[in-house]
């Protein structure tokens, strides 16, 4: 197992370790979670791991740190979603790849309604991207992805397409290639435009050279 997957089971881990705890434990919204050390002494695990998977947890809504006081269980909605969460991740086989799925189908959402609105189509974003691109010739990958995904203005949607482009932390971290230029190009100029089925067919395409490139 490489460090990547290594990473990914430790949160895995974590998140099914609290679903656990909160199920059989009778945790109420607002109750406080065991602290990082004792989390860290159950699973056996070291303490930056439990915290980094606590604050990804945090990013969605499900739990929240207070300053001096420790960790506590969100609203009842949150423990829902924390269900729903941890049993379709939690899945084998496929799971990567369904996150993968899930990820895009709420970039293609935002992309929809983003051509859809001309206050959201006339963001400055667009512009600014486009030129670093054509001054450039790159861009980091997900900063288009995560300005699509605040333009479409569902925070919900933000919250958990955090998490999921969490699982493709690598590919999207890093910088677009010349390839890629005209792709994202077409991609923001049929944004600006309200051009939905040339902007997804853009999306789809640098997508597709994504899942098929080593970079």
């Amino acid at each position: 197992m490489d460090k990547k997957q290594e990473n990914k089971k430790v949160f895995l881990e974590i998140v099914n370790q609290l679903r656990e705890l909160i199920k059989h434990e009778g945790i109420q919204p607002g109750e406080k979670l065991p602290s990082e050390r004792v989390l860290s002494e159950r699973l056996n695990v070291g303490r930056s791991s439990v915290r980094e998977a606590l604050r990804s947890l945090e990013l969605l809504g499900l739990i929240e740190t207070r300053h001096g006081g420790g960790t506590f269980l969100s609203a009842v909605h949150s423990n829902q979603l924390v269900e729903l969460l941890a049993s379709f991740i939690l899945q084998e086989n496929k799971a990567v790849e369904d996150v993968h799925i899930v990820r895009r189908m709420h970039e293609k959402e935002a992309i929809r309604v983003i051509c859809s609105e001309q206050s959201l189509r006339s963001l400055p974003v667009w512009e600014s991207l486009f030129m670093k691109l054509e001054l450039e010739n790159e861009i980091v990958r997900d900063l288009l992805l995560r300005e699509l995904m605040i333009a479409s203005g569902n925070r919900l949607a933000l919250k958990i397409w955090i998490q999921l482009a969490a699982y493709s932390a690598t590919p999207l971290k890093k910088l677009s290639t010349e390839e890629e230029k005209p792709m994202l190009q077409m991609l923001i100029k049929s944004l600006q435009l309200g051009y939905e089925r040339e902007a997804l067919s853009a999306y789809e395409n640098w997508i597709h050279y994504l899942r098929n490139s080593s970079s």
